[in-house]
């Protein structure tokens, strides 16, 4: 099994988008713990560690170029977007009381991941990205 080009690529920007929504949780749980009810490592744990053990599932299925990675890979993404723009943005991140890095945060992970669904989108309609011109 080999994935394809759209999987590779997808399964990277994950890759990328984690480990910045890592970093962020990690740096949120630490340095502005207490900010918000959502902001110390007992939450962390609770409420986030789940989501980057499927992500890591999810990117492995992909590399692996598993049958049926594309569309578990676009299901898991659109879901995450799908959080993030009505439950997310909305609750946690005012009630986190946002400043610039966590916006930035949070466009650059939610960009991401709408990347992720149209490159998967892509793979289970059936096109592929050639280097021929």
């Amino acid at each position: 099994m080999h994935p394809t080009l759209l999987e590779t690529l997808s399964a990277w920007l994950l890759i990328i988008a984690f480990a910045i929504s890592l970093i962020y949780e990690l740096w949120r749980a630490t340095a502005k713990a207490g900010a918000s009810r959502h902001d110390s490592m007992r939450a962390f744990l609770v409420t986030n560690l789940w989501l980057y053990v499927v992500a890591v599932i999810v990117i492995v299925l992909l590399l692996m170029g598993v049958p049926v990675a594309a569309w578990v890979g676009l299901i898991f993404a659109a879901l995450i977007v799908i959080v993030s723009v009505f439950y997310y943005n909305p609750v946690i991140m005012i009630e986190r009381k946002p400043g610039l890095v966590d916006w930035i945060e949070d466009l650059v992970y939610t960009g991401l991941l709408f990347v992720v669904v149209a490159f998967l989108w892509l793979e289970v309609a059936g096109f592929a990205l050639s280097s021929r011109p």
